[in-house]
């Protein structure tokens, strides 16, 4: 019995390889679902002139599987509920963030690794006080709960955070309660304002990188996020470099580390149907996976990666007709749904509105619509239409989850949409299974059919002796 007790022994340190991960990383694509995956991977390979996928970082990885997202409170999750679930193991009712379904808080794995002597650190292209990063770190009855989220920051002590600001820095409710930047300082965190201003601040005892230009002035200018990647400027900030600096920094604080990145505005531009903005949302969060791979490769026997996602959001569907996809039509896009509603309004204010052929001029020079795009009489008829209900006031607007669109935007997007063969079935979250990908010290544990409450328990087993 003896012997054969040693064998087995012996199998399990074989399989586990008997040492655990110094190193861990949690990527998660926010609302993003197999078909956005595969969306990129095949406009990629249409850029190319071919047929076929050019496969992004994530998919290369040789372990991969599948997650089911639903909640206690329905079958289709929140970003608080599902966030939750990934960050502790235990699912919650759609709303709630940090706590399981009878409002007790739950312990995240940020927080178990960060009491076990690791750094950590919380990373997202949206604000720092949404949902999925706060999952890691805030336990509140409600996900809107923003300020009470924020005051929870600094008090978890973890010691990097790398975002798009706070959302609601300061208490709606009482003017006289402590901001929230303030509470930050006195924690011992250094705010650091873009990449280049990081990379002066790495000796900080505790860091929070935020877009440049953003900080304690910014108060109500809406839902806080680094631009999208198809908006972005030369010197805003993107998601692979707050996860090169979250690396730096870390390494310096602990000889292990665990860092969540999450590529929040995939979400975001899901809501909106928007999907030329979504597809490089995916590609922009497949470059920050390519940071933490390039780490992996000089430290493969240290390392675990984890890619996964809280849900799908929008439903897209690659293919609407007659067998074929466009998806190259939707490099003509050259700014946001979101951008484009704004530019849209800008020409319908002051005295002199702008003509229709001006803003035709507009849908060229931002979607080639009537240029390389083709436009039919019917279709040109149904967006002048919509212009001219807009100038009465009487299009309304497309109510996604974080920002509203003109009708005008919608539709043109739609249109491009359309013509490249792509489909939605939703303006919110579907129940949809979501990818996992994982390499590393434990990754084989990652395959196969899953649910997403057994990502954060398997990353405690293998992280945590």
């Amino acid at each position: 019995m003896k012997r054969i007790g040693l064998i087995v022994l012996l199998c399990a340190v074989v399989m586990l390889g008997w040492s655990q991960p110094k190193y861990v990383f949690y990527f998660i694509g926010d609302g993003m679902g197999p078909n956005n995956v595969m969306a990129a991977q095949m406009y990629l390979s249409e850029l190319q002139g071919k047929i076929g996928v050019e496969r992004l970082t994530m998919t290369t990885l040789p372990f991969t599987g599948q997650l089911s997202t639903f909640s206690t409170s329905n079958g289709i999750t929140d970003s608080s509920a599902a966030g939750t679930c990934l960050a502790t193991g235990t699912k919650t009712n759609n709303g709630t963030l940090g706590l399981d379904e009878e409002g007790n808080p739950v312990t995240t794995i940020a927080e178990k690794l960060h009491k076990a002597g690791w750094a950590v650190g919380l990373t997202t292209s949206v604000s720092i006080d949404h949902a999925t990063p706060a999952a890691f770190y805030a336990h509140v009855a409600k996900r809107n709960m923003y300020y009470q989220i924020g005051t929870q920051l600094p008090e978890s002590g973890f010691e990097f955070f790398g975002g798009a600001s706070f959302y609601e820095p300061t208490d709606k409710n009482d003017p006289d309660a402590p901001n929230v930047y303030n509470l930050c300082r006195d924690n011992g965190y250094e705010f650091a304002h873009g990449y280049k201003d990081a990379q002066n601040k790495l000796d900080s005892k505790r860091l929070i990188l935020i877009q440049e230009g953003e900080g304690e002035d910014i108060t109500e200018a809406g839902w806080a996020q680094i631009p999208y990647a198809i908006n972005r400027k030369p010197n805003d900030l993107t998601l692979a470099q707050i996860t090169e600096t979250a690396i730096k920094f870390l390494e310096q604080k602990s000889d292990r580390f665990f860092l969540m990145v999450e590529g929040g505005a995939i979400d975001w531009a899901n809501h909106s149907q928007d999907g030329a903005t979504s597809i490089r949302e995916v590609i922009d969060f497949d470059e920050s996976i390519q940071i933490a791979y390039a780490f992996y490769k000089e430290h493969p026997d240290e390392t675990l990666i984890v890619i996964t996602a809280d849900h799908e959001t929008g439903g897209m569907a690659l293919g609407n007709s007659n067998y074929t996809l466009n998806l190259q039509l939707l490099q003509n896009q050259k700014c946001s749904s979101n951008m484009l509603s704004d530019m849209l309004h800008e020409k319908m204010s002051g005295e002199k509105k702008a003509s229709w052929e001006e803003v035709k001029e507009l849908l060229r020079e931002q979607l080639s619509l009537y240029e390389k795009v083709e436009v039919t009489k019917e279709e040109d008829q149904k967006l002048q239409a919509t212009y001219k209900k807009m100038l009465k006031g009487k299009a309304g607007d497309i109510k996604t989850l974080y920002k509203s669109i003109n009708k005008l935007s919608g539709k043109a997007v739609a249109l491009l949409n359309q013509k490249s063969k792509l489909g939605w079935t939703s303006y919110s979250h579907t129940a949809a299974p979501v990818p996992i990908y994982a390499i590393g010290v434990g990754a084989e544990n990652f395959t196969g059919w899953k649910d997403n409450s057994e990502i954060a328990p398997l990353i405690e087993k293998i992280a945590l002796p």
